[in-house]
């Protein structure tokens, strides 16, 4: 015999669309708006690089998911690899919650603890803002271009 969800949990099985529809209103918006070309964007530059003049956590990320959307592996790490570790784990979860939500199959899912969680939070600052910031190569090639 199938069980049908409860009146409560209907409204929530439609939270990962929610998150698909985010995903590709951001997708849009970098595809109209390509960061990797000199033309300034409409949300100007980077808050972080302009305020420092170093590379911050997030600066490469737009550029990291313009060439991951085009499937472009190998630039997107180079723009930013810790982002987009972080982004293979979240889609990979966001597809089993899609999954377990529609299908009612449950994917295999790792489920980071607190020491996991931190040390990644710790790792991904430590090349954001550290390593992608040395004057030397291979770091070097993760600097932002001048557009001016």
């Amino acid at each position: 015999m199938t069980s049908f969800p409860t009146s409560d949990a209907r409204p929530a099985r439609w939270a990962p669309v929610a998150v698909w529809l985010l995903l590709a209103v951001a997708a849009g918006w970098v595809l109209a708006h390509n960061p990797t070309d000199r033309i300034p964007d409409p949300t100007g530059p980077c808050l972080w690089h302009a305020l420092t003049g170093i590379n911050g956590p997030t600066c490469g990320g737009t550029r990291m998911f313009w060439y991951l959307i085009h499937g472009n592996l190998v630039q997107a790490a180079r723009h930013h690899l810790a982002a987009l570790a972080g982004m293979m784990y979240g889609l990979y979860a966001l597809l089993a919650w899609t999954i377990a939500g529609f299908g009612g199959r449950r994917l295999p899912l790792w489920r980071p603890g607190g020491k996991a969680i931190a040390a990644y939070l710790l790792l991904f600052l430590l090349y954001a803002v550290v390593l992608r910031n040395l004057p030397w190569a291979p770091f070097s090639w993760f600097d932002i271009p001048n557009l001016d």
